[in-house]
């Protein structure tokens, strides 16, 4: 599935009454829900090599998935895997995905990071606690910008 489909994907379930939606085929998954007028959110995991997005589509086609990289023995620090404005929240009402001091899991939410109107669901792949937020609510982050500092379990 290239850019210009998950675009199209996009375009007909904003228009549609569709809430949810999820296709999986070899090498990538893609799901799509839509919570009121608000932008869908879209989670998109890929198996193959990155390939480097149109900016146009850099939103709809960037992995989700935080990797984690080494910082010491036991502390690892999530990247973010897009640019975008980092949200600590899945609105302004609602509580924090975590905070320092939350265990998390492999698939845990830590974080959303809204790229081209698109908020994206950054889940953790790691089990651990989290030491330290680097980043500010509501503010820009770039590719590979370090968002958690996370104490392995």
């Amino acid at each position: 599935m290239d850019t210009k489909e998950i675009q199209r994907l996009l375009d007909y379930i904003a228009k549609s009454p569709l809430a949810e939606v999820s296709i999986e085929t070899e090498g990538l998954k893609v799901s799509v829900k839509k919570f009121g007028e608000a932008a869908p959110v879209v989670s998109v995991v890929s198996a193959a090599a990155p390939v480097a997005p149109a900016p146009a589509a850099a939103a709809a086609a960037a992995p989700v998935a935080a990797a984690p990289a080494p910082v010491a023995d036991n502390l690892y620090t999530v990247k973010s895997p897009m640019i975008g404005t980092f949200y600590r929240a899945a609105g302004p009402d609602k509580d924090n995905f975590v905070e320092v001091g939350s265990e998390i899991a492999p698939g845990k939410t830590v974080c959303v990071i809204e790229a081209m109107k698109l908020f994206n669901e950054i889940d953790s792949e790691i089990s651990g606690k989290i030491v330290k937020i680097l980043v500010d609510n509501a503010s820009p982050v770039e590719f590979d910008q370090p968002l958690f500092l996370v104490e392995k379990a």
